[in-house]
């Protein structure tokens, strides 16, 4: 009954990650595309959870869903547009990109029917504390590059905010 439980939640997260990756492509407006691939991202950590990688599920959470795509919201509003409506334009070379993807889809397809049944399985279990162990490993031998780290991912964010204002009061005068 587990088994069955875990390959329908399987089914279920691989659906939502696709068809939220298809609305990040497709979606006209911008920020649509960035809240799509937040669920993207969210659904990504979710196989993680069923894989028992709690470390991974909790960094694609923080660092994707929540860092990366609130730096790609700071972008887009903070640089002037007239019209975000229609911001996520399209270009003309979708009639060569539709059969590209179609036929990389199926030789991705063909690939993985084929080497299924050569695939060796672990029979290791997963350690209990992970994360645990992590953390104590990030805040002890490499606490100096973990926080220099934090320094430079804060220094940069302040520089982009200044950038970004610097720029727009140059345009009022």
């Amino acid at each position: 009954m587990a088994n069955a439980l875990g390959t329908v939640s399987f089914w279920i997260l691989s659906a939502v990650i696709i068809f939220s990756a298809l609305m990040v492509v497709i979606s006209r407006n911008i920020v649509h595309s960035i809240l799509w691939l937040v669920v993207t991202f969210l659904g990504t950590a979710g196989i993680y959870l069923m894989l028992d990688a709690l470390f991974l599920a909790a960094v694609q959470v923080l660092v994707y869903a929540g860092a990366v795509c609130i730096m790609v919201v700071f972008g887009v509003m903070l640089t002037r547009r007239g019209n975000i409506r229609h911001s996520n334009l399209f270009n003309s070379r979708l009639i060569i990109a539709a059969p590209l993807v179609g036929l990389i889809l199926s030789a991705a397809a063909y690939l993985t029917a084929a080497s299924t049944d050569n695939v060796p399985l672990s029979d290791g279990k997963v350690p209990a504390d992970t994360v645990g162990s992590i953390g104590q490993w990030l805040l002890s031998s490499y606490v100096i590059p973990f926080e220099t780290a934090a320094i430079l991912l804060l220094v940069a964010l302040i520089g982009a905010v200044f950038l970004a204002r610097e720029v727009k009061t140059d345009d009022r005068h």
